[in-house]
């Protein structure tokens, strides 16, 4: 049996020991492309309601999906108060690293509109927009205490005793608020407005007898709609929702020009790098185009959405002037 030299055998090393950094170097540059610094802790998800409403479970929805695609936690922190004012603060002041953001609703867009001596920060300047990811229609919903059948009986009713007749809200200044508001101007009636600090708390007063009826998002009642706790009069979309045929639009029911959609999406600090929009981008969109989401959206009322970067900014743009512009005629302010 021959041996090769000492020469050949060093040589042959040294051709093995290149081969091996090659490998190394090809593995190493295969790991940064599957592993990308973003994000490398756990993100922060801001959400401005209290747990069990709609747009707390859209965020949790969001979460555990965006927490498995991203391979780190997603933790929603809810923190109410001030109409979201406190959660888009903390968010609007945090560093643009792609770690702390926020899961908006449509109210949003309507914080210029009320707050804008109190506000330190700009709902559409001081952030990123990232993506929608839901969208529900408002209802109309009456409780035990207004046991009337169609909007024409509704109206007979709240005609009947002027500014008595209640309605309950998320919160004053929210896209509750205005969607009742806007009823009213339109209706020609007056009632009196109860706001809460969120829906759940409203639905439950609602189903309890303590306020008369709700300009609600689908989302947070359908449940009770569909056990008949609550009763849904009429639905403010161009089309009835396919989660209630049998419920007529106000357009149906006679009142014409009433359209109320709320949106769900997220929004992150200005300044975020455009890398880590990109990944929070497709992480978005997968889940509002996941059949997974569809479906569990749909048994909540709800239907995914994806409208994102430069369409969401002007989206939010044209929602801010509208809000503005309405307030200006209802004479709202909350500063």
């Amino acid at each position: 049996m021959q041996h090769p030299s000492p020469g050949a055998a060093s040589s042959a090393f040294r051709r093995a020991l290149a081969a091996t950094g090659l490998v190394l170097m090809a593995s190493s540059a295969s790991t940064a492309i599957a592993q990308p610094g973003y994000p490398e802790k756990p993100i922060r998800l801001v959400v401005g309601f209290p747990a069990g409403g709609p747009t707390d479970v859209v965020a949790r929805a969001f979460a555990d999906f965006a927490g498995r695609a991203l391979a780190h936690p997603v933790i929603v922190d809810n923190k109410p108060g001030a109409n979201t004012i406190l959660a888009a603060e903390v968010v609007a002041s945090a560093p643009a690293d792609g770690y702390t953001l926020l899961l908006g609703a449509t109210n949003h867009t309507m914080i210029p509109a009320l707050y804008s001596a109190r506000v330190k920060f700009d709902a559409l300047r001081s952030f990123t927009p990232i993506c929608t990811m839901a969208i529900s229609p408002t209802v109309l919903v009456v409780g035990p205490a207004m046991p009337v059948a169609t909007l024409a009986e509704f109206l007979q009713q709240v005609r009947a005793q002027p500014g008595k007749r209640t309605y309950a809200t998320p919160g004053s200044g929210s896209g509750g608020h205005f969607a009742s508001e806007q009823f009213t101007r339109l209706a020609g009636v007056r009632m009196n407005h109860i706001p809460y600090k969120g829906a759940a708390q409203a639905v439950t007063d609602l189903m309890g007898g303590q306020v008369d009826s709700s300009f609600a998002t689908l989302g947070s009642v359908l449940p009770q709609v569909q056990t008949g706790k609550l009763k849904a009069l009429a639905v403010a979309s161009p089309q009835r929702s396919a989660l209630l045929p049998g419920v007529p639009t106000f357009e149906e029911s006679g009142l014409k020009g009433y359209s109320a959609d709320a949106w769900y999406g997220l929004l992150a600090p200005a300044g975020t790098p455009a890398d880590v929009v990109a990944r929070l981008d497709r992480v978005a969109s997968d889940f509002a185009q996941a059949p997974a989401t569809a479906d569990k959206l749909r048994g909540l009322g709800m239907q995914a959405a994806n409208t994102c970067g430069a369409a969401f900014t002007a989206q939010l743009d044209g929602e801010i002037k509208a809000a503005t512009r309405t307030a200006r005629e209802l004479d709202l302010k909350l500063d």
